[in-house]
């Protein structure tokens, strides 16, 4: 079947500066983050490069779910992920309570150690998981937002007694613990190899080992710190009973809220004024000047080049302002995205607009993936092209330009299903999610039709407005659920990892080689380098969308950038089609493609596309 192309008269100029109907500083936005390519790293799950520093039990003290079991030990880092450990057995609890309590040890030592293979890779910026000391594998409840956690450092029990010589509310009393000094190495290897690196960091919530927290389970009303959170009652200690409530994050105890200020009743998250509570804040401010310029010397090139916000909703819009406005007088470079996300789980996500640009440059692009998944994989709501184009359409109007450049594409994170396991499973997104949730969820290892999935999806996203995003892992092959499924320690070529044979409880299944996936890799480092050697092209040039055929299954768009013109073409249907083109090259391809002569007295080419491929045509 010919499909002729003509250009949609639904022309897509989001990304023309021209075309923007919204004032905005194109100096607010870092240009280096409009042109990143980003590479997500859980550091517990990475690479265990020194095994001295691994966790013991005392280390873990203060994480769900409080496990604490005897015989604690690291889990070998090539084990069956479903196989439970010796201790993990003996304390009765199933898998998915004792998995939280795993441990692999994975540190900065393990991240620097991979440095060149990041570089390889060809990655421009990294985007850390929590590093703050914290117990949990997640880093997500800090006892200290000032230190790099003591287990991802050489010397944990120096750091520890380092900390606990400081006055945490004085900044002149602060010393660089050895944890600390690593991440400052790897900052300086990092951006030797012209890589930038941001940190990933709560301001909503703490842990319940955190130093100020723990002043106020001792001290009560006269701890100096009782107004930093959302405190509900405190105990009285004329009666026998307990009165202490406080309120945690999404109802977890062990992330307690810190107290936000000029907010309305009842107030539990989204786009209003208000501010965070000011001995709480400026303790912030102190500490994200800390990471910005380790040294105070005005100098950031020693510090790290932003920060991703999490849950970023759950704070109001006074403290993001004034929090960006603080960056910036110490890093006019630095870039903020903001964890933005569900509005209403699994119906709605939150509008970006009110955060963008006022309090960040972009937000983590969930709403870009969503659609563009079930455009690749048919998951409900099953769209095809003409509705991805209507629906993309919605997700980015009134945003910025430049701000959207800079957007994080993300296809998988780490609370979310891995790349592959989400293209596998149809089902909604973010939604029965897993076996737990889904017993049909299918938590085995990615087949032919998943793996042309993955490429044609990595192709659109390489090619698409704003800065893409690899999940670390996902560029080897790795599958799994949602979290903790998704948080595997990573597959690396130089160790011999056992199958996977095992379901979460405990009976087998036919065993799932787990290795390296070399041509997806390849494919990888192959695309990556395409968007690269076009990168002004891809960053900043218009869109333009050309044909969206629900019944050919074609869509194809152009990248626009002065006289260069790239032309994106995907055949979605189970059929080849064979597609005029004008006059061009193959830049790039996910199947073989050919390209043969128009008929005699016609301009342009036949371009012929095997069933579910994708081409992108160099116009000349």
């Amino acid at each position: 079947m010919l499909i002729a192309l003509g250009i949609l008269s639904l022309s897509y100029l989001v990304t023309g500066c021209a075309a923007q109907t919204v004032e905005h500083n194109t100096d607010d936005v870092p240009e280096w983050s409009q042109e990143a390519i980003w590479y997500q790293i859980f550091v517990e799950r990475f690479r265990n490069g020194d095994s001295s520093n691994d966790q013991s039990l005392e280390d873990i003290r203060g994480s769900w779910p409080h496990l604490m079991a005897e015989g604690f030990e690291t889990t070998r880092w090539t084990q069956d992920w479903n196989a439970q450990e010796d201790w993990a057995r003996a304390s009765g609890e199933p898998f998915y309570t004792t998995v939280q309590s795993r441990r692999y040890g994975g540190d900065l030592q393990g991240v620097l150690d991979k440095v060149d293979y990041l570089a390889d890779l060809g990655i421009t910026a990294v985007y850390l998981n929590p590093i703050n000391d914290a117990p949990s594998l997640h880093k997500y409840d800090a006892r200290t937002y000032r230190h790099i956690d003591r287990n991802f450092g050489p010397d944990p029990e120096g750091d520890l007694e380092l900390t606990a010589s400081e006055d945490p509310i004085d900044p002149d009393t602060w010393v660089d613990t050895s944890a600390d000094r690593l991440l400052f190495e790897l900052i300086d290897e990092l951006h030797a190899r012209d890589i930038k690196i941001i940190l990933d960091v709560s301001w909503n919530h703490t842990g319940i080992e955190f130093w100020a927290w723990k002043d106020i389970l001792e001290n009560q009303s006269a701890s100096e710190f009782v107004d930093w959170y959302r405190i509900e009652s405190l105990d009285d200690p004329e009666t026998e009973e307990d009165e202490f409530s406080y309120s945690g994050w999404a109802g977890v105890r062990e992330l307690p809220e810190l107290r936000k200020t000029g907010v309305p009743e009842g107030y539990d998250g989204g786009p209003v004024e208000g501010n965070l509570n000011e001995g709480a804040k400026h303790h912030i401010f102190n500490v994200t000047k800390r990471w910005l310029d380790p040294n105070g010397d005005g100098d950031t090139s020693d510090g790290v080049d932003g920060f991703r916000l999490d849950v970023a909703e759950k704070v109001p819009l006074g403290f993001w302002r004034d929090y960006k406005s603080y960056v910036r007088d110490i890093n006019p470079g630095a870039y903020l995205v903001g964890e933005v996300w569900w509005e209403k789980w699994p119906e709605r996500m939150f509008e970006p607009q009110p955060y963008v640009p006022t309090a960040f440059d972009a937000v983590m692009h969930y709403r870009w993936y969503m659609p563009t998944r079930s455009l690749i994989t048919g998951a409900p709501p099953d769209i095809g092209p003409s509705g991805w184009v209507a629906h993309i359409d919605s997700v980015q109007a009134g945003i910025p330009g430049d701000n959207l450049k800079s957007f994080m594409n993300v296809a998988a994170a780490h609370d979310s299903p891995r790349l592959a396991s989400s293209l596998k499973n149809k089902t909604l997104y973010k939604y029965q999610a897993s076996a737990r949730d889904h017993p049909a969820y299918d938590t085995n290892a990615p087949d032919a039709k998943t793996k042309n999935d993955q490429r044609l999806l990595l192709l659109q996203q390489f090619t698409w407005i704003g800065s893409p995003h690899i999940w670390n892992g996902d560029e080897v092959g790795m599958w799994g659920a949602d979290d903790p499924d998704n948080r595997k320690p990573i597959v690396w070529e130089d160790l011999e990892y056992d199958d996977e044979v095992l379901y979460p409880d405990g009976t087998t299944r036919q065993a799932q080689p787990v290795q390296v996936d070399a041509d997806l890799l390849s494919f990888y480092r192959a695309i990556i380098t395409f968007r690269k050697e076009h990168l002004e092209l891809f960053s900043h040039g218009k869109t333009e969308f050309v044909t969206a055929d629900d019944a050919s299954g074609i869509l194809s768009y152009d990248r626009v950038l002065g006289e260069e013109v790239a032309r994106v073409v995907f055949n979605l249907s189970d059929e080849s089609r064979d597609v005029s083109m004008p006059k061009g090259d193959i830049g790039f391809k996910t199947a073989e493609a050919h390209l043969s002569a128009a008929p005699e007295g016609s301009e342009g080419l036949f371009l012929s596309l095997p069933p579910r491929s994708a081409v992108v045509m160099l116009i000349r």
